[in-house]
């Protein structure tokens, strides 16, 4: 009646997503350059904080887009 592989290979996806997301969130504090690349943005003033990690979300960027076109080829 329907063809559920193609839903199922997004599933798989999605979990190896979120499964890599884990690793990162928990090995981001042991990964010394995660987060203080040049190019992240910290301002601290008297009463606010602002961080904008810029080069580190380039970065995770390039990566998936390499994982991404990796997995698309056919």
């Amino acid at each position: 009646m329907f063809d559920l592989s193609g839903f199922g290979k997004i599933l798989i996806l999605i979990g190896l997503v979120i499964a890599g997301m884990g690793l990162l969130l928990f090995l981001g504090g042991k990964i010394p350059w995660f987060g203080k690349l040049p190019g992240d943005f910290f301002y601290r003033g008297r009463n606010v904080t602002f961080y904008f990690p810029l080069a580190t979300c380039i970065v995770i960027s390039i990566i998936l887009t390499l994982i991404m076109m990796f997995i698309n080829r056919k």
